[in-house]
């Protein structure tokens, strides 16, 4: 599981570059950039909601600092 969290978030990384580059690269004409976003906030949001279906089933352990 920690691989596939690690993976997601690499994804919204990748996807927030592609929208710097589009946002530069297009100057605004297209709306690559704003698909991008798009994606990044969904990414963001499907593994937010990941991670909490994983700790409320027991599958990952969250831990605070003690």
């Amino acid at each position: 599981m920690k691989i596939l969290i690690v993976v997601i978030f690499i994804a919204i990384l990748a996807s927030l570059g592609s929208a710097l580059f589009s946002f530069f690269k297009d100057h605004g004409d297209s709306d690559r950039t704003v698909k991008a976003l798009t994606l990044r906030i969904g990414l963001s949001v499907g593994l937010f909601a990941l991670i909490m279906v994983l700790a409320a089933t027991g599958v990952i352990q969250p831990h605070g600092i003690q």
